[in-house]
């Protein structure tokens, strides 16, 4: 379930941290995107579990847990459908040389393999991915429903710095992935209690403003569009979570 690859003998200082599930096959392009900026892996493999989603507390603790029994220092958390901006490798050095111990992102949402969405709340969304574990991490008390729980939840005493640098998040580029996310999370959480917003957003392209990733801040390897769900079959023919 669990596997740690290290690319050297020694300590790791930076270890890249994910889980995977119907998007096994996206894991060897993050490998190839995070290669330069990190000493190796920890994965979970959650193809085991049953139902639509499974418990992301335990995933994420459990990964954190590994990267602190490894020595690590800093863990960058991606998801295999997440690709990070190439020029961060010039500046994980800076951003790891700061009293902060959460470094976060702006999280792009993209609707093209170039291009993403800024258009109202999906212009705004940042997320903290560079995280200092060597401080010490707790389990934090969220709903065993939750359907995601922030990665500073994990941190003792959460310490965050902005970077410049982008996540590219390659699941919203097809269209029937849109609607499927909505499907899904509207049929988890019907109440709206984990976001009071609600998921019908995530289909809908009404404002929609598009941009093209800037040059000279693309991701590697080059994205080409398979056309899958990557989720659970069932999530548009509205399946209920396993108990």
């Amino acid at each position: 379930m669990m596997e740690t690859t290290l690319k050297r003998a020694g300590t790791p200082r930076v270890l890249g941290i994910y889980s995977f599930r119907f998007d096994e096959h996206l894991v060897p392009a993050l490998r190839a995107n995070t290669a330069p900026l990190v000493d190796g892996w920890i994965s979970w493999d959650d193809r085991g579990a049953d139902g639509p989603f499974s418990d992301e507390t335990d995933r994420r603790y459990a990964l954190l847990c590994a990267a602190r029994a490894a020595g690590d220092e800093w863990v960058l958390t991606l998801d295999p459908d997440e690709r990070i901006e190439r020029r961060f490798r010039l500046r994980i050095r800076h951003a790891m040389a700061t009293d902060a111990n959460a470094v976060t992102f702006a999280l792009r949402e993209m609707y093209t393999p170039r291009h993403y969405r800024v258009d109202g709340v999906w212009g705004e969304k940042r997320q903290a991915r560079l995280l200092r574990v060597s401080d010490g991490i707790t389990r934090p008390d969220a709903d065993p429903g939750a359907l995601h729980v922030p990665w500073t939840s994990f941190l003792r005493d959460p310490r965050m710095a902005a970077s410049r640098h982008n996540v590219y998040h390659l699941k919203m580029i097809h269209p029937e992935r849109r609607h499927a996310r909505a499907a899904l999370y509207g049929l988890l959480d019907p109440e709206r209690r984990m976001q009071a917003i609600g998921y019908d957003y995530l289909a809908d392209e009404t404002g929609i403003e598009l941009r093209r990733i800037p040059l000279g801040r693309g991701y590697s390897p080059r994205h080409v569009d398979d056309g899958t769900l990557w989720m659970h079959p069932g999530a548009l023919q509205g399946e209920k979570r396993a108990p």
